[in-house]
């Protein structure tokens, strides 16, 4: 078990060609708009939050909230394990790096699992939003939504930015304009979000406990987990240890402005509990305002989940670049993914995310949301326990952003993100643990025995460390002299 949590480890020598490096090509607000994209406030407004509003009622708000506060804490992790370990394998680099290779491959299995299910699922909704336009079947509607996002992380990775950023403006707007009719036509004041009730089966209301609040919370972190999209991206941010902490913190504070503000006015707005439960957030844009503001509002959506498929092809694709590069799987399979196409993206490793997402599109997964919430709390543990090592042996000096109240706030998280799990429903971690356990045979049965060949989780160099170290070494010339 020496491999699992334990002290740091260094990096594994490099073997064979020296790995390649993908284009730093990007700022910090190009950095931010992809990450933004990757959150897509508008499509978890209108796609995620209504299944909140069916369990949590006029709690919803809170819940969000609670888990907007508990990823402030998630934030300052990432941020300072991006920096200190800019690698496109994200999280699992980081958790490799500092908390053992087990435990990193867990977490790239984790985090996997959410970023190759999720895009097909929120594609097919692209469909209820082109109803008022035309009628398209879900499955058909996602698959293309797939194959357009396919074809786009092909592109050069600055020319997605402005292409994802003009799709967030329009979003942005839509979320906004919903606030405005939420609160104009409130039909209760401020004190229901502090008093938690929801419609129940067969009429009336019940009370939302909070035991309610704590299993609901697991989606409530998805909802913002498209911040460490800037950890995914930290190879091709120019300046990573100044960018990656801007773009992590900026993405969260915007993003949950975007969402909790129309989530409230939603909350102040809906005409009775039934029409909050149901759900259905176009009919009351449609009931506040007229029909033509309702398809505007839906198009904009339908926009919003375009341009998510477009930022979360980009990053499964990096991902699964960063992993064959690690040499993770057998060799044809590494050479197949770390191949850069001419605009500088790994288009191996994109087809085989964007085209089977299209076939999922046809594959039923109504249980999709519950997996990847008990996934993403799980990767947010790993990477918290990964914090507290981030400050050991030779990461100790090294040059990287750090948080503040370290290490309590990784302590905190770890108990709250653990308890969280407990809670959730039995199908879902059942689901969950069968995948990790499959993975973790992979891992005992391929990687393991092969250590020194397999799972080498590799940084590249970073020019600004080059730099510092050109840096010393002259300031040192005159001395020796």
């Amino acid at each position: 078990m020496t491999e699992t949590i334990s002290a740091p480890q260094a990096l594994a020598p490099a073997t064979g060609p020296t790995p390649q490096k993908l284009k730093r090509s990007i700022g910090v607000v190009g950095g931010t708009l992809l990450t933004l994209s990757c959150v897509t406030p508008a499509s978890t407004l209108f796609v995620v939050v209504p299944d909140l509003f069916s369990s949590l009622g006029t709690w919803t708000a809170l819940t969000i909230a609670i888990g907007s506060l508990l990823c402030i804490g998630v934030a300052f992790c990432y941020s300072e394990l991006g920096t200190l370990i800019p690698s496109a394998g994200g999280e699992y680099a980081m958790v490799s790096t500092l908390a053992g290779r087990l435990a990193g491959w867990l977490v790239f299995v984790l985090s996997l699992l959410v970023v190759m299910i999720v895009p097909p699922v929120i594609a097919m909704g692209t469909a209820d939003y082109l109803a008022p336009v035309v009628h398209i079947p879900a499955p058909v509607a996602g698959g293309a939504v797939m194959l357009l996002a396919t074809l786009a992380g092909l592109l050069d990775l600055r020319a997605n930015a402005w292409i994802t950023g003009i799709f967030l403006v329009l979003e942005v707007v839509a979320a906004a304009l919903v606030a405005v009719l939420g609160f104009a036509h409130s039909e209760r004041g401020a004190d229901a979000l502090v008093h938690g009730t929801v419609a129940a089966e067969g009429g009336g209301t019940s009370t939302v406990t909070a035991m309610m609040v704590v299993s609901g919370l697991a989606i409530a972190l998805f909802i913002t987990q498209g911040f460490s999209t800037a950890v995914y991206l930290s190879e091709e941010l120019e300046k990573p240890r100044r960018n990656v902490p801007r773009t992590v913190l900026a993405t969260l504070a915007i993003s949950t402005a975007v969402i909790l503000v129309p989530v409230i006015a939603i909350t102040m707005g809906a005409p009775d509990l039934d029409a909050l439960a149901s759900g259905d957030l176009g009919a009351m844009v449609t009931a506040w305002s007229n029909s033509a503001v309702g398809t505007f509002v839906s198009l904009c959506v339908a926009l919003a989940i375009i341009n998510a498929g477009i930022v979360m092809v980009i990053q499964n694709s990096r991902v699964l670049f960063a992993s064959a590069r690690d040499k993770a799987w057998p060799e044809p399979v590494n050479r197949g993914l770390s191949r850069l196409g001419r605009f500088g993206s790994p288009w191996v490793a994109t087809l085989l995310v964007g085209l089977p997402g299209a076939a999922m599109c046809f594959v039923n997964l109504d249980t999709l949301y519950g997996v990847t919430g008990v996934s993403v709390t799980g990767m947010y543990l790993l990477v918290a326990v990964a914090a507290l090592f981030s400050r050991r042996g030779a990461h100790r000096e090294a040059s990287a952003w750090r948080m503040p109240l370290w290490p309590a706030v990784p302590v905190a998280l770890i108990a709250v993100l653990a308890y969280i799990l407990t809670q959730q429903e039995t199908e879902y971690l059942l689901w969950t643990g069968g995948i990790t356990a499959v993975a973790t045979l992979y891992w005992a049965l391929y990687l393991r025995p092969r250590k020194d060949t397999r799972w080498l989780v590799s940084i590249p160099e970073d020019a600004e460390d080059a730099a510092d170290a050109e840096g010393v070494e002259l300031a040192q010339e005159p001395a020796a002299a």
